[in-house]
């Protein structure tokens, strides 16, 4: 028969809840800075833009070929000097985005080398973009579909990160 006996201490019971490393260990094996957070960040807005440009590479519908699609396709108008169909516009705010969001990307792994000279210089900017992340994940959710709204609250979550850690 084996017996385990209870560890009598709260400082034995932390060793084993902690597999024997102390807990100041195992905070600095998981330290994160904010210029990695800020990398991270930066990494997901990579991805971000990668699909979104990837997406847009051909005419697509999410239910397929619809009269609305073949509408948008076909209807044209003057404006502001340009003969344009609604695809177009689509497209056009589509390309626009992608460019955006890897202008962000860039913009994150500048702002993550800014961070290792002073983290708290930085907090106003990370704030600002988080923001605007923000606002277009809830845009994104409302008028859009869940995987961009996904991407914005894992951007988000780590620009969050990235704000609490540059102290």
């Amino acid at each position: 028969m084996i017996f385990c006996m209870a560890p009598a201490s709260q400082r034995e019971w932390a060793q084993v809840v902690t597999y024997g490393y102390t807990l100041r260990e195992w905070r600095r094996f998981f330290q994160m800075t904010t210029t990695l957070w800020l990398r991270i960040s930066s990494v997901i807005s990579f991805i971000f833009a990668a699909g979104h440009a990837l997406g847009g590479l051909k005419y697509w519908s999410p239910m397929g070929e619809n009269p609305v699609l073949d509408s948008m396709r076909t209807v044209r108008f003057d404006t502001m000097g340009a003969n344009r169909s609604y695809l177009d516009f689509y497209l056009g705010f589509g390309h626009s985005l992608t460019v955006f969001l890897a202008m962000q990307a860039i913009l994150l792994w500048q702002l993550a080398t800014l961070a290792r000279a002073g983290a708290p210089s930085v907090r106003p900017m990370i704030a600002v973009i988080a923001l605007g992340v923000a606002i277009g994940g809830v845009i994104a959710w409302r008028f859009l579909f869940p995987l961009p709204a996904a991407f914005s609250l894992l951007l988000v979550a780590s620009l969050v990160a990235a704000f609490v850690v540059a102290h």
